[in-house]
């Protein structure tokens, strides 16, 4: 994950209140002692994590309580790996066969549910304040989203896994080796890494970005979930085994991705030194390796550059996939990525409808494939979802969501095209290295063997996937030290360190429980771990929403549909045909506010301010004093819930003649 560069945000010119200001001033002081700091919840401007009062410690409930389950499964698994297999194994094939569908509706949920709320009317929403202006240019943001959800996957699975396909279809679908079997390939894979993956990365990022720079919550996981739980619970046992599960699912989730750099790193060294298989006592050295960079890069101040290196790793990447596209069969990849993407999107609801009411063999390849994806990146979601609330301040709902779902999941498919297009091609040419027999690991090198530079492209790919290891372990620390300190932004070093050291371990037993399967155990536990962390998501986003129904935006809307609807009625009720709109103070019972409860404490608590010690303190949204600063008070014009848009008498409109 790249190093963010944080800036002061610019603020939008402020929109010209004297008019309101002069048409509300009857009403002034009708809310006095009503509301919070006498603001109408509709009138709040959003309140940032920066704005609060807070302190930041290391949360030992969460901290010690995940620290001492992960260290007993380390050492559980380093002292009998063997047991740790056959336990993992025997819970898989359980999860398998009864809980598999859970992965699917998590999937599936969050890509409806950012849909939904881009085209609704929460979709003008920002992810800021309502002054707020985005930090960052599109193009910079986009850039840093991909890099933040792009990983050694697109290198370990990019070529091997539409291979696979096309050798070896799914279940029920099409004969293997036919063009049917090749574009179907192409929409498996697209499937695995396209459009539900970023749905659900965007419900996390959003709801976090939400809490975090509108409602001014800390940067925890748990915070998101308050207004489902209450403040008491946010804070209290349910909130802190919110976020000991999310650590837990950010280990794991990292772990695998470790383990894999791992592999095929190992794969490299293997080709550039010409030695046999390395042992898993080699691959273990060398997660010791970058194990020790990752230290470096977490305590010393070298971290920037190494975050720097990340940029250049992303342009690496793509500048990778562009030399494929070049120097391979480009002919045939021009033609595949067009129909590759029809494919997958014609079969896209049928591939999600596949569960164990298709047989045995579709829970197979599930257990495989779709259900390790759907665990793998639900085991991400905390760690890619900070990363992105963290770039998209200020940003609408609707921007948020439509960009986060589709460009990076458009450069995914492309990357996918490419490298499993040109891996397919090279099986048809009777490439031996493409006959099915060699591993994930091996088919990145075989294919860029075939290309042009061969001899240099190893040493690349290895420093590629370095990088991609060091970067990964060390952003993912820092979230979940951020996690175990009550938001912290900037936790502890020595806490950073001990949650990367833990990825590594959980990696070391993840590959010494697989042996020489590894790959499987990876699975295995990324799918155990990501089944209880998919109730937490389907929870928030119960509280996503209901946060947004009482937005102050949402409650304008709200006020102004029923503003408008109540002045056409009264209108044409007095006045005919012959009416215009001002705003007064409406009868009873027929005031924008009339059906909307604007004091009850959901839509209220939530900006009153606090200091330090959490007591109750007065402020002032005009001018940003608090109370016990020395600066006088500005006062702010409150306004009462009877403001409606009344029906003012015109004169007769007199239409020119017609002719």
């Amino acid at each position: 994950m790249p190093n963010i560069p944080r800036k002061r945000s610019e603020q939008r010119e402020p929109i010209p209140s004297q008019m309101t200001e002069k048409i509300l001033d009857p009403l002034k002081g009708l809310s006095d002692g009503v509301y919070p700091h006498d603001l109408h919840p509709g009138l709040v401007p959003g309140i940032s994590v920066e704005d609060q009062r807070r302190q930041f410690s290391l949360d030992k409930v969460v901290f010690f309580t995940a620290a001492t389950f992960i260290i007993a499964f380390i050492t559980w698994g380093v002292i009998n790996p063997a047991s740790v297999a056959d336990v993992s194994a025997t819970a898989f094939s359980w999860a398998m066969s009864h809980a598999a569908w859970l992965l699917n509706l998590v999937m599936s949920l969050g890509l409806i549910v950012m849909v939904f709320l881009a085209f609704s009317r929460f979709g003008h929403i920002p992810l800021g304040k309502d002054n707020d202006i985005p930090e960052f240019s599109r193009f910079s943001w986009i850039a840093m989203m991909f890099g933040a959800g792009i990983g050694v996957g697109i290198f370990f699975f990019g070529p091997s896994e539409p291979l696979a396909y096309f050798l070896s279809p799914p279940p029920n679908t099409v004969e293997a080796g036919t063009p049917e079997a090749l574009h179907q390939a192409m929409a498996q894979s697209h499937f695995h890494w396209g459009l539900a993956v970023w749905g659900l990365y965007a419900l996390v990022g959003g709801a976090l970005a939400y809490s975090t720079y509108r409602r001014g919550r800390p940067s925890l996981f748990s915070s998101a979930f308050l207004s489902l739980l209450g403040a008491k619970n946010t804070e209290g046992l349910p909130g802190r085994i919110i976020d000991i599960l999310a650590i837990i699912a950010t280990l794991f989730g990292t772990a695998a991705t470790l383990g894999l750099s791992a592999l095929q790193i190992g794969r490299g060294v293997e080709i550039i030194s010409g030695a046999g298989p390395l042992t898993n006592n080699a691959i273990l050295a060398i997660i010791g390796i970058l194990g020790v960079a990752f230290v470096i890069s977490a305590v010393s101040g070298v971290a920037r550059g190494v975050r720097y290196l990340s940029n250049i790793n992303i342009s690496l990447t793509l500048g990778l996939v562009a030399f494929v596209f070049l120097f391979g069969p480009t002919l045939l990849l021009l033609n595949l990525i067009p129909s590759g993407v029809a494919t997958y999107l014609d079969e896209m609801l049928p591939m999600m409808g596949k569960s164990l009411s298709w047989g045995e063999d579709t829970v197979e390849f599930q257990g495989w494939w779709t259900a390790f994806y759907w665990a793998w990146w639900i085991a991400w979601t905390p760690f890619v979802g900070m990363f992105i609330a963290r770039i998209s301040r200020g940003r609408t709902i609707r921007e948020f969501a439509l960009v986060t779902i589709a460009v990076p999941s458009s450069i995914l498919i492309l990357a996918f095209t490419i490298f499993g297009g040109a891996a397919i091609s090279f099986h048809r040419d009777g490439v031996e290295a493409f006959d099915g027999s060699a591993g994930n690991e091996q088919v990145l090198f075989a294919l860029f063997d075939q290309l042009p530079l061969n001899a240099v492209t190893p040493f690349l790919l290895i420093g590629v996937l370095a990088i991609f290891f060091v970067t990964s372990a060390d952003s993912a620390s820092v979230v979940m030290g951020t996690m175990s300190s009550k938001g912290n932004p900037a936790p502890n070093k020595l806490i950073v360190v001990f949650w990367g050291l833990c990825m590594m371990g959980i990696a070391t037993v993840m590959l010494l429980a697989g042996g020489e399967t590894a790959l499987t155990s990876l699975q295995n536990l990324t799918i155990l771990i990501a089944l209880p962390f998919s109730v937490v998501l389907i929870l928030l986003t119960v509280a996503f929403l209901r946060d947004l129904t009482t937005d102050p935006a949402a409650i304008r809307r709200t006020y102004a549909s029923a503003a408008v609807q109540n002045a056409v009625v009264r209108g044409l009720e007095e006045h005919g045909d012959d009416f215009e709109l001002t705003v007064s103070s409406a009868p009873e019972g027929r005031g924008a506010g009339a059906n909307f409860d604007s004091t009850a404490d959901r839509v209220t608590n939530w900006y009153q301010r606090t200091d330090e010690e959490g007591n109750e303190i007065d402020y002032d949204y005009e001018s940003g004093q608090w109370a016990d600063d020395d600066a006088a008070d500005s006062g702010r014009i409150p306004v009462a819930d009877d403001a409606v848009i009344d029906t003012v008498a015109v004169p007769q409109r007199q239409d020119p003649p017609r002719s």
